[in-house]
């Protein structure tokens, strides 16, 4: 009886602590080591731009984001957010909003925001505005993306000078060899449009990244660090948003977070080695947030 006992206990407990090493996510260095949170976020003390790649709908790198904004805050003389889902034309009512000018519904209504802000994006900036951190539209105004997805870098020659406010100072350099705009143009190329797709598609994306850059630049705090949030493939690399801030301003010392889903997070899969300097793995399974 005694044995018997003893082996149900043996049972229990090999139960429990298999359900206790359930994860969810695991944070990996760039070559692949196992790394802690407070790993990452030690690792920003010294990094004047953090570029968080996320993954939209994904609620663990929401709630990393957050945890990142958090430390930043409490060991940074001064901490700016800049978000690639609030656009330049917009920084009016962001600068109004988290001055307290209105509450948040007026807000709401006013900015061009993402149908997930309420539940991904609405934490960062309420707990920004509670700390009166700045908060930077940092992304081009859609309308003039999609200009140049159809005709080019030049058809912003015919903006104004008032709308050229909202973008990187022209001309734009680009570097069509980037393996990141070329993997765009090869993936579009292979969908709907197939052979109709050109070479326009990806200055689409490097006229959003290289105006992230620049208003992460002219933005940034003389002492303290910048947090920007963007699509982790407009940093993936060290390419995209990163590629402009070496282009622009070869000493500033940024860091870069990747995200990734995986089936097993227990070992960095060999795509995902060097994308980022550090890369937030999560299991495929979390339920996405839309």
């Amino acid at each position: 009886m005694k044995q018997t006992f003893l082996i149900l206990i043996f049972i229990y407990l090999s139960m429990f602590l298999k359900a206790q090493s359930i994860e969810a996510y695991r944070v990996f260095t760039s070559n692949g080591e196992v790394a802690e949170m407070d790993h990452l976020l030690g690792a920003t003390d010294t990094a004047q731009v953090v570029l968080f790649g996320e993954l939209h709908n994904n609620p663990i790198a929401h709630w990393a984001q957050i945890e990142v904004l958090k430390y930043l805050h409490q060991n940074r003389k001064q901490v700016v957010l800049g978000m690639e889902m609030l656009e330049t034309d917009n920084q009016l009512i962001v600068d109004e909003y988290i001055a307290g000018h209105y509450d948040a519904r007026r807000f709401e209504e006013a900015a061009r925001l993402w149908p997930n802000y309420s539940t991904d994006y609405k934490p960062l900036v309420d707990y920004a505005r509670a700390h009166q951190m700045r908060v930077v539209a940092s992304n081009i105004p859609r309308r003039y993306a999609n200009m140049v997805s159809k005709e080019g870098f030049d058809v912003l020659d015919e903006l104004s000078e008032e709308a050229l406010l909202y973008i990187a100072p022209l001309p734009v350099v680009y570097d069509a060899s980037l393996p990141g705009y070329q993997k765009m143009l090869t993936m579009m190329q292979g969908g709907p449009m197939g052979k109709e797709a050109n070479a326009n598609f990806p200055k689409a994306q490097a006229i959003k990244d290289a105006t992230m850059a620049h208003f992460i630049l002219i933005n940034l705090p003389s002492d303290g660090a910048f947090l920007h949030l963007n699509g982790t493939y407009h940093s993936d690399n060290y390419e995209g948003i990163g590629w402009y801030l070496d282009t622009y301003q070869p000493t500033v010392k940024t860091l870069t977070i990747a995200t990734r889903k995986q089936s097993d997070i227990h070992i960095l899969e060999e795509q995902n080695l060097q994308v980022a300097d550090f890369i937030l793995v999560v299991d495929e399974d979390v339920t996405n947030s839309y």
